[in-house]
């Protein structure tokens, strides 16, 4: 199967691209590896680029390289290709779909990446409705809405303006973001009973653990379960919210006496949000845009994730081994 690398030159601090295209060329070329290069042009690119290869070429190895937004955008150009595998070499910011597989996979060696193997992992599908136009796609990681939301805004423009990356920048967004404290009005029903209607600080809605750039927001969340792990934050003090940060952002807040009457953390199949104002922001994969009315629901089994384990590998043809 051919591999197809997907560079998001944008991704992160802006690494070197012309550096990594000669590291894949490099290692290709050493081990007779069948591989194709391919740089994205703007935002979304990479979804059409996927799923135009697919209909005119059929399934490949697609190598989504940026952070979780640029592996995003390649799973929904491959849903509905049966025979597509995605794998993500992080080059972004957060990178977090990366960090629920523990640390064996080796997601930065470009050999494994080629001949690695590949496990079923889910996905959560999105419909919402901006302006009177139906919108969909598909998320890998996390989604997020309310003041997570903000702070994922915010996270990004600290990342790109200051010397602060990972859970030191989603930190400092938080305690700016908390200045303002813009709490959102929204109604949540969990396969199909209404559980909230009113004001909360956030909601996230996740198939994986982490968010921020390693903030382990979700310890219930599996990304091969079939279900979704939500979280609903009522609308709690400053003082009261920074007080609970350090057990939120290690994944530790369920083991504290009365959480339960502060944080809501459960699972499901589907989620439907509705602001009350018919508008609201909603973060996909670190990405932000408008959005309605949204309906979340969970795809088992969604798609063929590269694992770049150490594993059996074509040796160099003028070496024993890698």
């Amino acid at each position: 199967m051919k591999t197809v690398f997907i560079i998001n030159p944008c991704a992160g601090k802006k690494k070197n691209t012309d550096s990594l295209i000669s590291k894949i060329k490099s290692v290709s070329e050493k081990h007779g590896a069948d591989t194709e290069i391919y740089i994205t042009k703007s935002s979304g690119d990479a979804t059409v680029f996927v799923r135009e290869y697919c209909n005119a070429r059929g399934g490949a190895r697609f190598i989504a390289c940026g952070g979780d937004g640029t592996l995003g955008e390649v799973l929904c150009g491959a849903m509905g290709c049966g025979d597509a595998e995605i794998g993500v070499l992080p080059m972004g910011t957060g990178n977090d779909f990366c960090r629920n597989f523990g640390k064996e996979p080796r997601f930065d060696d470009i050999a494994l990446q080629i001949f690695g193997r590949c496990m079923k992992c889910d996905a959560i599908k999105y419909t919402t409705e901006v302006d009177g136009e139906i919108r969909e796609g598909y998320g890998a990681n996390m989604f997020n809405i309310g003041f997570d939301c903000k702070v994922a805004d915010f996270t990004s423009e600290i990342k790109e303006k200051t010397f602060l990356s990972g859970a030191l920048a989603y930190f400092a967004s938080i305690l700016v973001t908390l200045v303002k404290k813009e709490c959102s009005d929204l109604k949540v029903a969990l396969d199909g009973k209404t559980v909230h209607n009113g004001k909360l600080l956030l909601t996230s809605v996740a198939n994986g653990c982490y968010c921020g750039g390693g903030i382990k927001s979700n310890p219930l969340a599996d990304v091969s379960d079939g279900l979704i792990s939500v979280n609903i934050i009522n609308n709690i003090s400053r003082l009261r919210f920074i007080s609970l940060l350090p057990y939120y952002m290690k994944g530790n807040f369920m083991k504290l006496r009365g959480i339960d009457k502060i944080i809501s953390s459960v699972k499901c199949k589907k989620i439907t949000v509705e602001p009350a104002s018919g508008f609201m922001r909603l973060c996909v994969d670190g990405e932000i845009r408008d959005a309605g009315k949204t309906e979340l629901e969970i795809v088992h089994n969604a798609f063929n994730f590269v694992l770049p384990i150490p594993c059996e590998i074509p040796a160099p043809k003028e070496c024993t081994a890698l």
